[in-house]
């Protein structure tokens, strides 16, 4: 008998940019629906990360100083716990800083 139980899955993410590609892997690739998957920051204030990255990252000088780095980004997704593994390899290889499920 297959085991078809829920769980819910969290990772960290320094980048929002990274938070996105990881939601599109998860649906893309392994076909979890997008109402399951939510993102979220992980302080009380709006932010697109910890880290500069994409739009905020300049291409030949400063930094651009408006962006909203508050905080790490999380990625959290209602999966069948068949899918665990490749859940956490999806989020290894995008450089999760934390992963835990519940």
């Amino acid at each position: 008998m297959a085991d078809d139980s829920t769980v819910t899955i969290r990772a960290t993410f320094e980048t929002r940019e990274t938070a996105d590609i990881a939601v599109e892997h998860l649906v893309q690739q392994l076909g979890i629906s997008r109402p399951d998957v939510f993102v979220q920051s992980t302080v009380e204030e709006n932010t697109s990360g910890s880290r500069v990255s994409g739009g905020d990252a300049s291409r030949g000088g400063a930094d651009r100083s408006d962006a909203q780095l508050a905080g790490d980004v999380e990625v959290s997704a209602d999966i069948s716990s068949m899918q665990i593994a490749k859940v956490n390899r999806i989020f290894g290889d995008l450089g999760a800083i934390r992963v835990s499920r519940s």
